[in-house]
């Protein structure tokens, strides 16, 4: 298979990105759009000319943004609560051209679960946008031609999905490996979305922002960000040159949603605004997107595992 290559790099800005896409009429929902990389990717899809919707816990957190990008609004959206997921998809009219699983939480530093009794962060991450996704076919359907984008990490390199216990309820609870193990997922998804969707004009790809500073971070602890090489020994914030901004960070998240370059693409993972070639996982492997988050039989299994909770 042939990989998919752009002109774009790792220092390129989502606005580059979109430099000369036109993406009025285009109506796109954000996950998490409020702050960080959502923020930075409302701004290059409403720069571009879309309605954006910020779906949040908190709209009132998106209130600046809203006011100075027209054609943007916020609305409530808890990713860990399924009641609230369907309630916003209850609450959509119209078609969705793009859904953007931006939200996120990373290494809580206990074990917490939602009212499913999913482990939290594989609720959030995961479970959530699983759910809104599927509440939202219709409308992504009807768009004649849609886009879901996964925002994954990384992160999905060093951990595949634990069948046997996902939920921590037997294995010691690590933030790190529920963390990974739900960014696993999120590939999963978009392969598993990919193999079920595509007859109606969806195609679902995941990516990988790269590291940036965003609230994302703020479970980590010291020893963490140190390892990072991102704090110092004061615990003031350092930006190692592997480190990108917000706006080089939703580059590839903005390509996925709205570049004509991707027309047709779907199933596969990307980093730095290329896609990335398959590799085994492990501790050391640094770049490209794991086996085990893109086989199609484990995609498969979870789908079929998640499904009869979000339905």
């Amino acid at each position: 298979m042939t990989l998919t290559t752009t002109p774009f790099g790792m220092r390129t800005t989502a606005a580059e990105v979109l430099d000369g896409v036109d993406l009025s009429g285009r109506r796109m929902i954000v996950t998490g759009g409020a702050s960080g990389l959502g923020a930075e990717t409302v701004r290059a899809l409403a720069g571009a000319g879309a309605q954006v919707t910020i779906a949040t816990r908190n709209p009132a957190a998106a209130e600046q943004l809203v006011e100075a990008l027209p054609g943007t609004r916020a609305v409530a959206l808890d990713l860990a609560d399924l009641d609230s997921v369907r309630a916003f998809c209850d609450d959509w009219s119209g078609p969705v051209d793009a859904l953007v699983a931006n939200a996120g939480v990373m290494m809580l530093p206990t074990r917490q679960v939602n009212a499913q009794g999913w482990e939290m962060q594989l609720a959030i991450n995961y479970l959530g946008h699983f759910a809104l996704a599927v509440g939202l076919r219709p409308a992504l359907q009807a768009a004649g031609e849609s886009r879901v984008v996964l925002v994954s990490s990384g992160a999905q390199l060093r951990a595949g999905f634990d069948f046997d216990d996902p939920q921590f309820e037997r294995r010691p609870y690590d933030p790190f490996a529920a963390y990974a193990q739900s960014k696993t997922a999120d590939v999963m998804l978009a392969v598993a979305m990919s193999r079920r969707w595509a007859e109606h004009g969806i195609t679902a790809n995941a990516c990988a922002p790269g590291f940036i500073h965003t609230n994302l971070q703020r479970h980590l602890d010291k020893a963490t960000m140190q390892a990072f090489g991102a704090m110092d020994e004061d615990g003031d914030l350092l930006t190692p040159d592997y480190y990108k901004t917000p706006a080089q960070g939703a580059a590839t998240t903005v390509l996925l949603a709205a570049s004509p370059l991707l027309d047709g693409v779907t199933g596969r993972y990307f980093e730095d605004n290329q896609e990335a070639e398959v590799v085994e996982g492990g501790p050391d492997v640094m770049a490209g997107v794991a086996r085990w988050s893109v086989d199609p039989v484990g995609a498969d299994r979870l789908w079929d595992y998640a499904l009869p909770v979000v339905s």
